[in-house]
C-alpha cells in the first residue's frame, strides 16, 4: 500500500504536471507559461498567508473561549496543504492548492474529509483513544 502511494506521488503526479506544463506551453507559449506559474505562486503565497492569519485567529479565539477549535484545526492543515502545492511547479497542483486556501471551496473539502474521517471510525481502520 505505501509503495503505491509512493509510486503515486514520486512518479505519476510528476509525469502529469509535466505534461500539463508542456501541453499549456505549447499553446500560450513557454514564457508565458513560466509567467503564469510564478504568477500563481506569488498569488497562492499571499493567499495562503492571509488565510493562514484568519486560521490562527480563530484558534485563539475559540481557545480563549474554552471551545476546542477541531474545525479550525482542519482548516489549518487544508492551508498547509494548500501553501505546500502552491510551492511545487505546475498547473494542477497549483489549482488544487488554490481550491484549498479559498475559504468557501475549503469548506466543501472539509466537510468531504471529516465525512471520510467518520467513516474510517465507523469502519474501525482508527480507533481513538481516550486518556481519563
Amino acid at each position: 500500500m505505501l509503495f503505491r502511494i509512493l509510486v503515486v506521488l514520486f512518479i505519476v503526479i510528476p509525469a502529469i504536471e509535466l505534461w500539463g506544463l508542456i501541453s499549456i506551453g505549447k499553446i500560450i507559449g513557454g514564457w508565458n507559461t513560466v509567467a503564469l506559474v510564478i504568477l500563481t505562486g506569488v498569488a497562492g503565497a499571499w493567499l495562503a498567508r492571509q488565510q493562514g492569519i484568519q486560521v490562527i485567529r480563530s484558534v485563539q479565539f475559540q481557545l480563549s473561549r474554552g471551545q476546542m477549535p477541531t474545525e479550525s484545526l482542519i482548516d489549518g492543515a487544508l492551508v498547509l496543504v494548500g501553501g505546500v502545492l502552491l510551492m511545487s511547479p505546475g498547473f494542477f497542483s497549483d489549482v488544487a492548492g488554490i481550491l484549498l486556501l479559498i475559504p468557501y471551496t475549503r469548506l466543501i473539502v472539509r466537510h468531504l474529509l471529516k465525512g471520510w474521517l467518520w467513516s474510517l471510525i465507523a469502519s474501525g481502520k482508527i480507533q481513538l483513544l481516550f486518556r481519563r
